[in-house]
């Protein structure tokens, strides 16, 4: 009898350590917002805002009321923004103890014009000096949109054999571009452009062969083709950076956190357990939802067991 008793006490603290030891690897994130769409706000005003929600990263944007430089796919014209204006944007978040995962950049790097896609990799680079006076390091992008003017071709230009070699070849010039100042590019899929799918993103990654250029997740923009577990699979060990957003099947446009059909606790265990060393950003929000959207992250991650880094 004592023997039953003692094989059942060690059997029970096995088991007690073993769910120790599954609640310390679920880890913990840290959680950002990215700046995209508070662009009613001055970059002061936004970061005491951000601070008041514990926010202690974010991924900056040019879109607020004193920096309104950024449009989707297009060149920044950097003069509009002096050098010493940028350095304090900087440290306004620094000083509400924010960092700065990452800049927005998100030009058309498979520009179907050859003197279109030089003069966009060399802003690229003007952004990346900018970036790097301001103590930034990581910067955001995906391949872009283009269409060829005229009717639509049989093959679409994002799934054409030379269009991936052209890709290929300007993701190693951007890596030339980030290791010169080095830089971190993080690159985003989604499911309708030329990183359609977390594999194709995987192979792009491999051929152009640099850790200077990595991925930037977005569930929600894979949700179409990819289950979570594959997108985490094949990215593993690619992944510089999470987005948190959301989107219904079978639909185009994105939406906050909890408004879609993104398995939220599967997702937050899942970036716990494989990227908890990034940050997860919340996007697709502004100054009128960004608080639910963070209410559903959170209480997600409580659900999954998954802690909030300081």
């Amino acid at each position: 009898m004592q023997d039953r008793r003692s094989a059942l006490k060690a059997m029970a603290g096995v088991a007690a350590a073993s769910g120790a030891a599954a609640a310390a690897a679920k880890g913990k994130l840290t959680l950002g917002v990215s700046t995209n769409d508070f662009k009613q706000l001055t970059n002061q005003e936004l970061a005491a805002e951000l601070k008041t929600q514990g926010i202690r990263c974010i991924q900056l944007f040019f879109t607020q009321k004193d920096s309104n430089l950024w449009r989707y796919g297009q060149r920044m014209d950097l003069s509009k923004l002096p050098l010493e204006k940028a350095k304090e944007i900087a440290a306004t978040y620094r000083s509400a103890g924010m960092r700065i995962h990452g800049l927005g950049v998100y030009l058309t790097l498979i520009h179907g014009d050859a003197v279109e896609r030089k003069l966009n990799l060399a802003n690229f680079d003007a952004v990346m000096k900018l970036g790097q006076a301001m103590g930034i390091d990581t910067f955001l992008s995906e391949m872009g949109h283009w269409h060829p003017p005229g009717p639509a071709e049989a093959v679409p230009y994002d799934w054409r054999d030379d269009v991936w070699k052209m890709a290929v070849e300007v993701g190693k010039e951007l890596a030339q571009a980030a290791d010169a100042n080095g830089a971190t590019v993080l690159l985003e899929p989604i499911y309708r452009s030329i990183l359609a799918s977390a594999k194709r993103t995987r192979m792009f990654l491999e051929e152009v062969g640099s850790k200077r250029v990595r991925a930037q997740l977005d569930p929600a923009n894979l949700l179409e083709v990819n289950d979570l577990e594959e997108m985490f699979g094949q990215l593993k060990g690619q992944i510089g950076g999470v987005h948190a957003k959301d989107r219904k099947y079978h639909v185009t446009a994105g939406v906050g956190a909890g408004k879609g059909d993104l398995d939220y606790r599967k997702f937050v265990t899942l970036a716990a357990e494989q990227t908890s060393s990034v940050p997860l950003i919340v996007e697709y929000v502004g100054i009128k939802d960004y608080k639910e959207a963070l209410a559903h992250l959170r209480a997600n991650m409580r659900a999954a067991g998954v802690k909030e880094s300081a």
